[in-house]
């Protein structure tokens, strides 16, 4: 990637806001317009750097190769993962955490949905797989504080999905030292809420085949709230989770687990 001083880099956890964050983005480099951000499939607009599947592996880096700076790329890596060239090039990065307890319940809903991920089996067993960080891209815990640490010394701005809720585009904006006006970010703001990317044929994944992610068992876009893991947790699985929790407590990061 010869550009990356250009280019933003978008890093999340799964399931913690990565889509969401993304929109918002390609809706600040295209001034808010909602047409020009359906010129394809959010996945195909910001490249996401490390999916490997076969037959669209080529497709993918072709795909990067050819996109004009700055460009928006996304990953799920942990910082240790993250390939040099970032920090050397001093790259703008943005991530976003999303408190755990809903990370797990939304990372299980997808697993039985997309279907590059095995079966999840019962929410018993995923719980206990996410707490002892045994799935895709591995602990959520070491996953957030990795980035939290690394934004003392790099250009990282560390959101929170509870806040965006609530509007962080302000410190977006100001992070990528871009200046709009209120109509501007009234528009990015409305096309970027969770309903209007939920009826979205280009944000809501409804362009990727069934083989690939089976609307009919969960649609992709669910509910994106914060608290719907009071729906799923029992009140054991909710203080087996506080232990892990407490690992939290090592580091300055502070979560909400509602609003």
């Amino acid at each position: 990637m010869d550009n990356e001083q250009h280019d933003t880099l978008i890093s999340t956890y799964p399931k913690s806001g990565m889509t969401w964050i993304s929109e918002i983005l390609d809706l600040i480099f295209n001034n808010g317009d909602a047409e020009k951000c359906k010129r394809d499939a959010i996945y195909k607009r910001v490249t996401f750097m490390e999916l490997i599947i076969p037959g669209l592996t080529n497709y993918i880096f072709l795909n990067l190769k050819n996109m004009q700076s700055p460009r928006l790329v996304k990953t799920h890596l942990p910082v240790q993962l993250l390939p040099s060239s970032f920090w050397k090039n001093n790259c703008k990065m943005i991530y976003v955490a999303r408190n755990a307890k809903d990370v797990a319940v939304s990372y299980y809903y997808f697993h039985q949905m997309a279907k590059m991920h095995p079966d999840p089996g019962t929410w018993e067993e995923f719980l206990d797989k996410f707490m002892t960080g045994k799935l895709c891209f591995g602990s959520w815990y070491d996953h957030v504080k990795g980035w939290w640490e690394k934004k003392k010394d790099y250009r990282i701005l560390y959101l929170f999905y509870e806040d965006m809720k609530e509007c962080e585009i302000q410190k977006v904006l100001k992070f990528l030292e871009k200046d709009k006006p209120e109509t501007i970010v009234d528009k990015i703001l409305h096309h970027s809420s969770f309903d209007v990317m939920k009826q979205n044929s280009c944000t809501n994944y409804t362009t990727m085949g069934k083989n690939e992610m089976d609307h009919y068992v969960f649609p992709f876009v669910r509910k994106g709230v914060s608290g719907d893991w009071k729906n799923q947790f029992t009140v054991a699985q909710y203080e087996k989770f506080e232990d892990y929790e407490k690992k939290m407590k090592e580091s300055t990061l502070q979560f909400r687990s509602e609003i």
